[in-house]
């Protein structure tokens, strides 16, 4: 799609990306406690009603996209479990073209069930005594192809240690989230993949790759999901750090809402690259555009 005038390209798109915290709702620390935004609900119904897909992609890897999905459809949003992404769902992209087979999974279910699910044997990297290690049904440490960071607030020294010798191994390094922060109700909380994956790369010194947003690794999981290509697509997103230059990044259309992390003025000093094609309110204004193009 060419780069022309953001509401002509919003008028051609073949898709949407929609952020979730931020964007749509906004929830607690734990990611629960979900409400929508205003504008959430209907901007969705329309544009479902009009025959344009949308996927919503969270960095957040608290839940199984299914989970999100269910919890989603709970407060309103009328969508089927296949339209909800999560760092997961990339990764499992990523793995499986890459035929990695076994993967250390820093995170709890909603990270590891997924991987599972596709087949890749998730290994742990806690004490085979420890909650988190029956909770995510993970097998004791072996061998790794990579290892996977994501929510983890019980995060431990004996896992840190382990991460660093499956990369010491020849594991390869993936975080979900390399943003220190996520929207939350009443302002922001923070991340832990990016804490984590700095404290095993810091010793390692191995390379870091990101499998949820901002990379494009990301935006074609969602491509792939809404059977589009990567520029047909607007992405919508409150995360100067996420949604804007991840949308750049496939030559999407980067469309920023004010109701998250970003303010008004969060785009000013940014170059081209990675300023939005266009700028609302929140996505009740971004309707009220849309009815009328």
């Amino acid at each position: 799609m060419a780069d022309t005038d953001p509401l002509s390209r919003l008028r051609d798109v073949r898709g949407f990306v929609f952020d979730m915290d931020g964007t749509l709702v906004l929830g607690d620390r734990r990611n629960h406690r979900l409400r929508p935004l205003p504008g959430a609900l209907e901007i969705t119904r329309w544009v479902a009603g009009r025959g344009v897909p949308f996927v919503i992609f969270t960095n957040g890897t608290t839940r199984t996209p299914a989970h999100y999905a269910q919890v989603m459809r709970e407060i309103g949003f009328d969508m089927p479990d296949g339209a909800m992404l999560t760092p997961a769902s990339s990764a499992v992209r990523v793995f499986t073209r890459r035929r990695y087979r076994r993967v250390m999974v820093l995170g709890g279910p909603g990270l590891a069930e997924p991987l599972c699910e596709a087949g890749i044997e998730v290994l742990s990297a806690e004490p085979a005594a420890s909650g988190a290690s029956r909770a995510t049904g993970a097998s004791r440490p072996g061998k790794a192809d990579a290892v996977l960071v994501g929510w983890y607030p019980e995060f431990t020294m004996p896992a840190l240690e382990a991460a660093c010798h499956a990369v010491w191994a020849g594991a390869e390094l993936y975080s979900c989230s390399e943003t220190p922060f996520f929207a939350v109700d009443g302002g922001r909380a923070l991340g832990t993949s990016r804490a984590i994956s700095a404290m095993i790369k810091s010793l390692t010194g191995c390379r870091l790759q990101v499998v949820g947003k901002p990379s494009l690794s990301a935006l074609r999981s969602a491509a792939d999901r809404l059977g589009a290509r990567t520029a047909q697509l607007a992405v919508v997103g409150d995360d100067p750090q996420l949604e804007v230059p991840m949308a750049h990044r496939g030559h999407s259309l980067a469309i920023a809402v004010g109701t998250g992390l970003g303010g008004a003025d969060s785009y000013d000093e940014r170059p081209a690259s990675r300023r939005p094609h266009l700028r609302v309110r929140g996505v009740d204004e971004l309707l009220t555009i849309m009815e009328t193009i």
